[in-house]
């Protein structure tokens, strides 16, 4: 609106003087930075937001399982609350999640899905506090297990080292050595700890984990409308915005796509150019 009413008022147009003159008034922009809304976060699309290279991930998540087993082997508590944030990132990453979504986590926001059996009782995860419209309570989504190795990580943590943390009594899936759940700095200062110790592009942050999900999900071949649906987005634009898929992606998505095409152009039949189209984009799609 904002952007309308300066197009309006533009004097390199001429619409104030031409309604001035057939209408005897003029129009005047109206949004200002005292009656706009106030964006909580930064734009999505700023460049230096992206997502972890698979690389980078892998090397993440190594470094978190190594400062467990170092605390662990020098006999320190502090090898769970180690163990708590390492299995806390990948919960982020395997679920897309946003920091307080994660955060707010309990133990039974876990389901059970019926066409996901291998996944057990880890099939499901009800995100209870995802980001809310003006005025409007937090929006919740049911976000569905995609890879394996999710069911037994959660399961591990939940069973074998979450009763052994001061606060296991609470319900919160996270719980802390000094309360009921963790917080928010908790999470911010151990997550920058790690990606520094790896030497990672200071530029990524705990969000950086549910751009890395959506992206990968893209470059494994998941279909656009499922991966919207499990981050809770509204529109596929939105979605776009948070996809920063590798090179070597796009590389391999073309090969499909000319292969496909010069497949089409050497068959004996003839092939009509909406057909060739058509290839093109299933193969792109795929």
């Amino acid at each position: 609106m904002r952007r309308f009413c300066d197009f309006l008022t533009n004097p390199a147009y001429g619409w104030s003087d031409q309604r001035l003159r057939h209408f005897g008034t003029h129009p005047v922009q109206v949004v200002y930075d005292r009656n706009a809304a106030t964006h909580a976060d930064e734009a999505e699309s700023e460049p230096e937001r992206r997502a972890f290279t698979r690389p980078e991930l892998e090397a993440f998540f190594d470094h978190a399982d190594e400062e467990v087993l170092r605390a662990r082997d020098k006999g320190r508590k502090g090898w769970l609350p180690a163990f708590r944030d390492a299995t806390l990132f990948k919960a982020a990453y395997a679920y897309g999640l946003r920091r307080n979504e994660t955060r707010m986590l309990d133990l039974t926001d876990f389901g059970r899905n019926p066409e996901g059996r291998e996944s057990g009782e880890y099939g499901t995860l009800l995100a209870r506090y995802g980001k809310a419209e003006k005025e409007s309570p937090p929006k919740r989504r049911s976000v569905l297990t995609v890879w394996h190795r999710t069911p037994g990580t959660i399961e591990e943590w939940i069973s074998e080292v979450r009763p052994g943390m001061r606060h296991s009594p609470s319900r919160a899936l996270w719980p802390s050595e000094r309360g009921p759940r963790i917080g928010v700095q908790r999470l911010d200062s151990r997550f920058a700890a790690y990606r520094d110790a790896v030497g990672l592009d200071p530029a990524l942050e705990f969000h950086s984990l549910r751009r890395s999900y959506i992206t990968h999900l893209t470059e494994d071949g998941h279909d656009r409308l499922f991966v919207q649906q499990q981050v809770g987005h509204d529109h596929a634009s939105t979605t776009a915005i948070y996809t920063c898929v590798s090179s070597d992606f796009r590389t391999r998505s073309l090969r499909r796509v000319l292969d496909a095409t010069i497949e089409a152009a050497l068959r004996p039949e003839r092939t009509s150019w909406c057909h060739a189209r058509s290839v093109t984009g299933g193969a792109y799609a795929s």
